[in-house]
């Protein structure tokens, strides 16, 4: 079921994307050569912690997980698409680091990600971070009254055709409220004028995925979490929470 929020609920769900802004900022400063993944997840628990806000994906065990996510934040590095496990890996020079974080506050759910260069950049990657961000500004900007999900989809998925970048099959974005994961699904793919209709009050995590090697394919790590890249090409991931609006798309998870 779709849950079309309130003036109300849309201004507490910009308190808990705050709260994600500011830990997604604070994972960022603390990132650097020699860091723990497990050092970025406790500085990201630090600023869920001061916010009297909880994680959504600490224990979360959807269908595909045979154990709950054991973090507050997936840590993604080069070949890592999405779900990273935060381990005693220490970042190098030249890392491609993809931070995915949530946050609960007094019901209401936030979920951002963002994409980075640890020290040196490898040619190609700040190309790949900003195709990524440009196909996620798109995808922004067609969620709007009167469209419909599948121009969402469609914006994002121009962006990757454009850029020569792959999209894993299978995941995308999603609805977004009482819950991390709502209907309806916000697929990266779609045929504009298809699919949900687009109303005030709905909000969704758009969260284009790309892959540098421009396949869609993808494996999953022996952890049954990370997803990889199959061809071992480097990723992307950079997503906001969005509300429509009568006024235009809201983005709730913005510093």
């Amino acid at each position: 079921m779709v849950e079309i929020k309130s003036a109300e609920a849309l201004e507490a769900m910009r308190e808990a994307g705050r709260v994600v802004a500011n830990a997604l900022a604070a994972v960022r400063e603390a990132a650097d050569v020699g860091v723990s993944l497990t050092e970025l997840d406790e500085a990201a628990r630090a600023v869920l912690s001061k916010a009297g806000a909880g994680s959504p994906f600490l224990g979360y065990r959807p269908a595909f997980a045979f154990t709950p996510f054991p973090a507050v934040i997936c840590t993604s590095v080069n070949d890592a698409i999405v779900h990273g496990i935060p381990t005693g890996y220490r970042l190098r020079d030249g890392d491609l680091v993809s931070i995915d974080c949530g946050a609960e506050l007094d019901g209401w759910t936030g979920d951002a990600a963002d994409s980075f260069i640890v020290g040196t950049p490898r040619p190609g990657d700040q190309a790949l971070i900003d195709a990524t961000r440009a196909a996620l500004d798109a995808g922004i900007a067609a969620a709007t009254p009167g469209n419909r999900i599948g121009d969402i989809g469609h914006a994002i998925g121009a962006a990757a055709r454009e850029a020569g970048c792959g999209m894993p099959r299978d995941f995308g974005g999603h609805g977004i409220g009482r819950r991390m994961h709502e209907d309806p699904h916000v697929s990266n793919r779609g045929r504009p004028g298809r699919g949900f209709p687009l109303r005030p009050g709905l909000t969704l995590a758009i969260e284009p995925m790309f892959m540098a090697g421009g396949r869609d394919d993808y494996r999953t790590a022996p952890d049954g979490w990370s997803l990889h890249t199959a061809d071992g090409s480097r990723a992307a991931h950079i997503e906001h929470t969005v509300a429509v609006t009568a006024e235009g798309p809201w983005v709730l998870t913005l510093p």
